[in-house]
């Protein structure tokens, strides 16, 4: 495990913990480099008109799905600058440029990171760094398995389907920059 945080104390309090709990890490900034960023932590919210969503989960899932990429963002650029050829790769959703009625903060957090995603690669465009979107579909996850309880996971494809496309936008032969892949994703086996 790699980690990465604001400052070495955060860095420091986080790998107490993994290795307390039996695990290994090492801090990013050990390498002087950072060759491949996946940005894939998400939160969805609730189902709800805008104007019943509590403010506080509003902030929630902006913090999580588009502050925190452009936090990774920020502290990450001198690292992939410094890789011969970093990748960075953000992963978002149809949802962001559907604009369906209910989906509202997941909704306007993945149109906010696709954004932002296209403005870094417009600003890295002229450096060996490449940066784009993934949108793995639908796939069985956790946070879908929590979004739509009823749904049979075992109907949804896997996770694993989807890697090859992410494989490919980290190749340091990989010349895209700055644009969404779309994955459709194997059946469920």
């Amino acid at each position: 495990m790699v980690l990465a945080a604001r400052t070495v104390g955060g860095l420091e309090e986080v790998d107490d913990r993994v290795r307390a709990a039996g695990g290994s890490a090492t801090l990013v900034q050990r390498y002087g480099r950072l060759d491949i960023l996946v940005g894939n932590a998400a939160e969805f919210g609730v189902f709800s008109p805008l104007g019943h969503i509590d403010p506080k989960l509003w902030d929630d899932v902006l913090a999580i799905n588009l502050t925190a990429n452009w936090r990774l963002i920020r502290a990450m650029d001198p690292l992939l600058r410094a890789a011969p050829s970093g990748r960075a790769i953000f992963v978002t959703s149809r949802l962001g440029r559907d604009a369906l009625p209910y989906y509202g903060p997941y909704a306007v957090s993945k149109a906010g990171l696709e954004t932002l995603v296209r403005i870094y690669a417009g600003e890295v465009a002229k450096t060996a760094v490449r940066v784009n979107l993934i949108d793995p579909g639908v796939v069985r996850t956790r946070l879908r398995a929590r979004i739509f309880p009823g749904e049979n996971p075992a109907a949804l494809p896997a996770p694993e389907s989807v890697t090859d496309a992410f494989v490919e936008l980290a190749l340091p032969d990989c010349t895209r920059n700055g644009e969404i892949v779309t994955v459709s994703p194997s059946p469920a086996t």
